[in-house]
């Protein structure tokens, strides 16, 4: 309905700004800055969605209309991050210590002296962001102990596939390097044939993260909404969840109970590998459920590892030999698994960062058939030959990268671990945005949080540099795969909500579509990438309510940029 026409009744709320941008017209006319106080540009809501766009949209306004007013500024679809992590990594940041500045061994040994004052005997010292580069041959364990007698310190890596324990964890967890695992997972040994404290995959951390001391639920609740509060305040009204392990549906729930979600999730559950076709079917059960802002739309396979880790997939083995085999011991298990879930309509997302994965995991979807819920995607994908490119629009698969992995976990020079390991024709076909772009394909843009930084307007403006966005001084990675700002907030936005299963229902300022928008200070196509990384978020909208509101436009959200690895 436009301005003018007939109103059922007077709108809820009508959001009255300088500009609205929708992302996926290229033809459209940029906004004029020469008017920075305009209201001309205006959104009425009813019942959560949009039910007029207009320049003056006074007759809409009634009584009980909430007029809220952001001169000069723009509206934009709510932008939505289609891969993160946010009930493990809340809790993690929660209560771990960032080890992602640490540079060295006994720089990650100063950071972990810090939490020994005030803490009780026994009690776990954990951390995050560990970058592997500070080890300066086979990451291990042990050199903690000398500091740290009998303390279990558990660091997790700044890719979250592997771990660095010491050797009271390894006592605590009964650890000894002898574990069989469905995957690839194992607890890597010395020398001396003795548990090292290097623990690779998820089946083996499970192993120590089952020994963590449990935290109430609502100590657990508190962090996760705190974080989702700090999505709210970056921009973001909606995050794609890339797992459903425990708390989290607890967490979800307990915020509910007493309150409510700052940003909409999307949640999609692993299916372990190597797992029977009963663990498929509980958590196809598991699809469907969910509340108010919450809710299990997919599933997510891990078909290999990392290419740091050696546990990715190529099509040939890396510089130590690794980098050569599934996650799945079966890999034909897998595409079994794939049919299943489509065969019920549900959508499938898979890690698959080696060359030899992707193509794999396109073979298992092509097999497999399109799911009536929403499309495949393909997570990372972090090097890939031509050959696959075409393939992603010829099956409808999503491509979902990150593009602030390359651009600050990878050198342009290739002194970085992942080009050395891997070498320099792979690595020269890291993360391809442009080019999956160029072939037709529907390339979501997300930050693997915490993996990445969080904040969207670090994470787009890093795809558009190539680099980092707050270090001018750093050579871009692969600069020909950079994409322009529409290209960009697009990932966000329109490839966002068809990756989700929402095309037509959410990704645009449009009539009838859900009332989730963001409202930044300025529109972002007026600004260079480094402008926009700091571009004032003033409000997160969720169903036509603020989610999130600045005071004024210096409180307005700060971005993150987190420690980079070497």
């Amino acid at each position: 309905m436009t301005a003018g026409s007939r109103i059922p009744r007077p709108a809820d709320a009508v959001y009255r700004v300088a500009d609205i941008q929708n992302f996926d017209d290229d033809a459209a006319p940029l906004p004029s800055a020469a008017t920075p106080e305009a209201l001309g540009a205006q959104v009425a809501v009813l019942d959560g969605r949009v039910a007029a766009v207009g320049a003056d949209l006074a007759e809409w306004i009634g009584e009980e209309t909430a007029v809220h007013d952001f001169p000069g500024a723009a509206l934009i679809p709510g932008l939505v991050d289609p891969h993160t992590h946010p009930v493990w990594g809340a809790i993690e940041q929660g209560q771990g210590v960032d080890l992602s500045s640490a540079r060295t061994p006994s720089e990650v040994l100063e950071l972990v002296a810090e939490r020994l004052p005030g803490r009780a005997d026994g009690e776990w010292i954990t951390g995050y962001g560990l970058n592997l580069n500070v080890f300066p041959g086979v990451p291990e364990g042990r050199f903690l102990e000398a500091s740290f007698p009998g303390v279990p310190v558990s660091l997790m890596t700044a890719d979250a596939h592997s771990m660095v324990v010491s050797p009271a964890v390894v006592a605590a967890a009964g650890l000894t390097g002898r574990e069989v695992f469905d995957d690839k997972s194992s607890v890597e040994l010395a020398p001396d044939g003795a548990p090292s404290g290097y623990i690779l995959e998820l089946q083996a951390m499970d192993l120590v993260f089952a020994h963590y001391p449990e935290l109430p639920v609502e100590e657990s609740a508190a962090y996760v909404l705190t974080q989702l509060e700090t999505f709210a305040s970056w921009g973001l009204t909606g995050v794609h969840a890339l797992d459903f392990a425990e708390p989290g549906e607890a967490v979800y729930r307990w915020i509910e109970e007493h309150g409510e979600l700052p940003v909409r999730v999307r949640c999609s559950p692993l299916v372990p590998a190597d797992s029977a076709p009963e663990t498929w079917a509980a958590t196809a059960a598991l699809v469907g459920s969910g509340g108010r802002r919450w809710s299990v739309e997919g599933v997510k396979f891990m078909l290999d590892g990392t290419a740091d880790n050696g546990t990715a997939w190529f099509e040939r083995p890396d510089t130590h030999g690794e980098n050569q085999d599934a996650l799945w011991r079966d890999p034909d298990a897998y595409v079994a698994a794939v049919a299943y879930f489509s065969s019920l309509g549900i959508p499938t997302a898979t890690h698959a960062i080696g060359d030899r994965a992707v193509r794999y995991a396109l073979d298992a979807i092509e097999a497999a058939g399109p799911a009536a819920g929403g499309p495949h995607r393909i997570e990372h994908l972090e090097s890939i030959p031509d050959a696959l490119l075409p393939r992603f629009a010829e099956l409808g698969v999503v491509a979902s990268l990150q593009p602030s992995h390359g651009a600050r976990m990878t050198a342009a020079d290739g002194s970085d671990n992942w080009s050395r390991r891997i070498g320099h024709e792979r690595a020269a076909h890291g993360w391809r945005t442009r080019d999956l772009l160029d072939a037709g394909a529907v390339v979501t843009l997300g930050s693997d949080w915490p993996i990445g930084p969080g904040d969207p307007r670090v994470g787009l403006a890093d795809a558009q540099l190539r680099r980092p966005v707050e270090d001018p001084e750093t050579d871009p990675v692969r600069q020909e795969q950079a994409v322009d700002v529409r290209e960009a907030y697009r990932g966000m936005t329109t490839a966002a909500a068809l990756a989700g299963g929402r095309a037509g229902v959410s990704g645009r300022v449009e009539l009838g579509r859900v009332a989730d928008f963001t409202i930044l200070a300025v529109d972002p196509v007026l600004l260079s990438p480094e402008e926009q990384s700091v571009n004032p978020v003033l409000a997160t909208v969720v169903e036509g309510r603020p989610a999130f509101r600045a005071q004024d436009a210096a409180a307005a959200s700060r971005p993150y940029y987190p420690g980079r690895r070497a």
